[in-house]
């Protein structure tokens, strides 16, 4: 990961997403994805590139990288991103699209500095995930999700 408060685009997905907490981000950085039964990991969906999420897949202006968020389009929030947000609501309670709206309000990255504030595990001060619920670092676990 980063230093702190080293501001880092490829952890801002154009969605909306915290990448900074994905499990497969987090097993790449903290060399434990043969642990997570991950075989590659990720570096970030901006580095990804078409490949980031699926999302980016369908969406012909992120794809053409005519927007940088998901924000800028005239169909925001689109039928896509809704569902998107819908999944990350329900396992995660992380809303892309609020996310959005708060990078559209203070720009990425002062979000990205909240994000990896919000993020720290309360035990250790390591990288929480939000998707198991754990720290990367010393394996503290959380029933819910701040």
């Amino acid at each position: 990961m980063p230093p702190p408060g080293t501001f880092d685009l490829n952890l801002v997905a154009p969605c909306g997403i915290y990448c900074g907490t994905c499990r497969h981000y987090l097993a790449r950085e903290k060399g434990r994805l043969a642990e997570k039964h991950l075989k590659h990991g990720c570096r970030g969906c901006r580095v990804r590139d078409k490949n980031c999420t699926w999302i980016r897949k369908i969406c012909p202006p992120l794809r053409k990288k005519e927007r940088e968020f998901c924000f800028a389009c005239d169909n925001f929030p689109c039928e896509n991103l809704r569902k998107l947000d819908e999944r990350h609501v329900r396992k995660e309670n992380v809303s892309p699209i609020e996310n959005l709206l708060r990078i559209k309000e203070i720009g990425a990255e002062k979000w990205l500095e909240e994000q990896e504030q919000k993020w720290l595990c309360p035990e250790c001060g390591g990288a929480f995930c939000s998707t198991d619920r754990e720290c990367y670092d010393c394996g503290y676990r959380k029933g819910k999700v701040r």
